[in-house]
C-alpha cells in the first residue's frame, strides 16, 4: 500500500486544479492504490482498475440498503442537512439495485433513443441562435454566451419547464452541486441546502400542474411512467429530474469550455479541425478525454475488496478517479497529447457499469452541435485572455471563456 502526503496530489491546491495531470502520473507510478487521509479515501488512478470497479458489486454509491450509519462505522450527516440528502438520496445516481433498477428501468421509458432524436432540431437551432448572437457581438464570454445556456435550455425543455421559470436553474444546480467537492464547507453545504428546498418546491408544483394537465415533456412522462404497477414516488420524480438537470448541464457546460481551451492551446489540432469538419464527433471523445469534466467518482466498499494485495475494508471510501484514467498510457498512446483522430478512445468520463451516464447520447448531440456552429460561423474565432480555473476539484471548469470574433 502507497501513501500520498508526500506526493503533489491536494484537491484544495490551486496549481494542482490548475493541472492535476502530472500529480495523476506520480499516483500511478505509486501503485494501485493509494490511501488519503485528508480525505479519508483510497485513491484509485489506474484506468484498469477504475473500469473494474465502477462495474464491481461489492461496490455502491450509498450502503444505506444494507447498512445503518452505525453498522458501517459512519456518521449520520447533520440535521440541518437533510434536505439536501432527501433530494440526493432518491436519485437512481446514488441509490443501487433494486431501488436503482426500479427508477433507471421507469426513467428509460420516459428517456428513450427517440427523444433525443426528437430533441437534436432543437439543440442545433438554439446552437446555431446563439453562436449567431456571439459573432453579431463580434465575441464574448463562450461560457455564459454558449456553453450554458445551451444544455440549460434543452434539459428544461425535456423536462418541461416554462422558459420564464428558466433561470433560476443554473444557480439552484450549482449550489446544490457544490456539496459533490471533497469536504465541503458549511457555507456550501447551507447554499446546497437552501437550493435543495427552494428546488423541491418548484418543481413539487409543476409536478401537481402536470398531474392535471400532462403535456409532451418528461415531467409528464414520469408520471406516466410505469412497469409491473410500480410507479415513482414524487420525492424520487423530483429527485430524478434534479439528477438530470444537474448532469444534463453542469459536465455539458465544463467539457465545452475544457474542450476550447485545450484547442486553443493546441492550435495544430484546432486548424485539422477547422480544415476537416467530419471530426467533430471523434473531437468530442478525445476533449472529454483529454481534460475531463468529472474528475472523481466515489464508492462505498460494502464487502471487503483486495487490490494489488491490500485489503480494503467494509466501510472504507473508494474514489476513482476519471482523470487519472484518462491519462493512463497502459490505455492510450501519448495520452497527454491532444489528438482529435484519437480512434481506439475507451475513456470512462460517463463512467460505466449500472450508473453509466444516461443522458450520454444527447451530451454528445449538444457538445457536436455548439462546436459544429462555432466551426461554421466562427472561423476565426479567438482567446482574449487566458481563462481562470474554478476552484473546484471533482467538477472542473473554468470561470469563463473569453473570445472574439476575426
Amino acid at each position: 500500500m502507497a501513501a500520498a502526503s508526500d506526493l503533489a496530489f491536494d484537491p484544495w491546491d490551486p496549481a494542482f486544479v490548475a493541472d492535476p495531470y502530472p500529480a495523476y502520473a506520480e499516483l500511478r507510478a505509486r501503485g494501485r492504490v493509494i490511501r488519503y487521509e485528508p480525505s479519508d479515501q483510497w485513491l484509485v488512478p489506474h484506468h484498469a482498475d477504475v473500469s473494474a470497479l465502477l462495474r464491481d458489486r461489492r461496490l455502491g454509491r450509498t450502503y444505506q440498503h444494507r447498512f445503518s450509519h452505525e453498522d458501517f462505522g459512519r456518521t449520520a450527516p447533520p440535521p440541518e442537512q437533510e434536505p439536501f440528502h432527501t433530494l440526493n438520496d432518491h436519485g437512481m445516481l446514488d441509490l443501487e439495485p433494486p431501488d436503482h433498477t426500479r427508477i433507471r428501468r421507469l426513467v428509460s421509458k420516459a428517456f428513450t433513443p427517440r427523444t433525443v432524436e426528437r430533441l437534436r432540431p432543437y439543440v442545433h437551432t438554439l446552437a446555431d441562435e446563439l453562436v449567431a448572437s456571439l459573432v453579431a457581438a463580434g465575441g464574448g464570454d463562450l461560457l455564459t454566451d454558449v456553453a450554458e445556456p445551451l444544455p440549460v435550455a434543452v434539459i428544461a425543455e425535456m423536462l418541461g419547464i416554462p422558459e420564464a421559470d428558466r433561470a433560476q436553474l443554473r444557480p439552484w444546480s450549482g449550489d446544490i452541486c457544490g456539496m459533490y467537492e471533497l469536504n465541503p464547507s458549511e457555507e456550501t453545504a447551507a447554499k446546497a441546502v437552501r437550493a435543495s428546498v427552494e428546488f423541491s418546491d418548484y418543481l413539487r408544483e409543476l409536478i401537481a400542474a402536470r398531474r392535471k394537465e400532462p403535456g409532451d415533456d418528461l415531467i409528464s412522462g414520469l408520471i406516466a411512467a410505469y412497469d409491473e404497477g410500480e410507479r415513482l414516488t414524487e420525492q424520487e420524480m423530483i429527485s430524478t429530474a434534479v439528477l438530470l438537470l444537474n448532469a444534463g448541464h453542469e459536465a455539458t457546460v465544463n467539457a465545452t469550455t475544457n474542450g476550447w481551451w485545450a484547442l486553443f492551446r493546441n492550435p495544430a489540432q484546432l486548424a485539422a479541425l477547422r480544415a476537416d469538419h467530419s471530426l467533430v464527433p471523434s473531437a468530442v471523445e478525445e476533449l472529454l478525454r483529454y481534460d475531463t469534466p468529472l474528475q472523481l467518482f466515489e464508492r462505498w466498499v460494502l464487502d471487503d475488496i483486495e487490490i494489488d494485495g491490500t485489503t480494503i475494508p467494509r466501510g472504507s471510501e473508494i474514489a476513482m478517479l476519471f482523470g487519472s484514467a484518462n491519462h493512463d498510457p497502459a490505455v492510450f498512446e501519448r495520452p497527454h497529447r491532444l489528438d482529435l483522430t484519437r480512434r481506439d478512445n475507451p475513456h470512462i468520463s460517463f463512467s460505466a457499469g449500472i450508473h453509466y451516464c444516461i443522458g450520454a447520447p444527447l451530451a454528445r448531440v449538444e457538445l457536436a452541435a455548439s462546436m459544429t456552429a462555432l466551426l461554421v460561423k466562427a472561423p476565426n474565432l479567438t482567446l482574449t485572455e487566458e481563462p481562470e480555473r474554478r476552484p473546484n476539484f471533482v467538477m472542473r471548469g473554468l470561470k469563463g471563456l473569453r473570445v472574439e470574433v476575426g
